[in-house]
């Protein structure tokens, strides 16, 4: 497993590998690989569509709870045809703070990629949990 500050390039790895054998003209260009705390890795692509597609970041994290993991510490995405490490959109950004706030993100290319926590990715940022009241959950009158 990976420790806060190192780059897991096992996620690197896996992310790419999905990308490489798995991607199919312009509808799945992207992969995306997360690790659970317990040490799995879950991979996922993404799904265009003229009328919006969840990113790859997205399907993994509907992957991981599908299997049963439900705190991802680290995420990666990677492009198509050799492109790399990507950064993640702003959406995905602000998914991956509000469900796992702790999560880190691999950014960088080539030989300097890094994991940088989620939230260094959104300075000043709204949660999602913001809007809701602690006492009760319920909308404020």
């Amino acid at each position: 497993m990976t420790t806060p500050h190192s780059v897991d390039h096992d996620l690197i790895q896996a992310a790419t590998q999905v990308a490489a054998t798995r991607s199919r003209g312009d509808n799945h260009t992207v992969a995306a690989a997360a690790r659970d705390r317990d040490g799995r890795i879950i991979t996922a692509m993404n799904a265009y569509h003229f009328t919006g597609g969840p990113c790859a970041e997205l399907v993994v994290i509907g992957a991981a709870a599908a299997q049963g993991a439900y705190d991802l510490v680290t995420m990666v995405a990677v492009g198509d045809r050799g492109r790399g490490v990507i950064p993640p959109c702003g959406r995905c950004r602000q998914m991956m703070l509000d469900y796992f706030p702790d999560l880190r993100v691999i950014v960088g290319s080539g030989e300097r990629p890094r994991a940088v926590p989620v939230a260094d990715l959104l300075p000043e940022s709204y949660r999602w949990a913001d809007h809701q009241e602690e006492n009760d959950g319920g909308p404020t009158p």
